[in-house]
C-alpha cells in the first residue's frame, strides 16, 4: 500500500476517537515509519520473529504535574511495514490500525498494558 493511503487510514482512525480524547491530544504528533528501528526492537526486547505495530513516546497525561509543560511534543509512531505484513485483507488491516491507534492513545492517557488488555486492545 502506498504511504498516502496508509496515512489516510491512520487519520481516519484518529478521527474516530471521541472528541474529548482528540481535544487532549493537541501536543501529540502521530507519525508513520516503515519499521521499528534496531534500537526500538532492543528496547522492547523483541525476538527476530516478533514485531511492533506502534509505540508511544512521551510523558503520559496522568504523570504530568499542573505546571509541567512538555518541551517536545509527545509522539505516537505507527509502523506500516509490520501492519501490512501481518494482514492480507484490507478490512483486517484497517481494523488493526484502529486498534493500534487506540492502544497507543491509551498509553498517552496513562493506561498500562494490563488496563489496555482489559479493554480488549492489547
Amino acid at each position: 500500500m502506498r504511504r498516502p493511503r496508509f496515512e489516510d487510514l491512520v487519520a481516519r482512525a484518529l478521527d474516530d476517537l471521541p472528541p474529548d480524547v482528540l481535544a487532549a491530544m493537541d501536543n501529540v504528533e502521530v507519525t508513520i515509519e516503515e519499521e521499528p528501528s534496531r534500537e526500538v526492537r532492543e528496547e522492547f526486547e523483541l525476538e527476530d520473529d516478533e514485531t511492533l505495530f506502534g509505540v508511544y513516546r512521551g510523558t503520559p497525561l496522568i504523570d504530568r504535574g499542573y505546571a509541567n509543560e512538555p518541551l517536545l511534543p509527545d509522539r505516537i509512531i505507527i509502523y506500516q511495514g509490520p501492519l501490512e505484513d501481518s494482514f492480507d485483507r484490507v478490512e483486517d488491516l484497517v481494523e488493526e490500525i484502529r486498534r493500534t491507534v487506540i492502544h497507543e492513545v491509551a498509553h498517552y492517557i496513562g493506561m498500562d498494558e494490563e488496563e489496555i488488555d482489559d479493554l480488549g486492545y492489547g
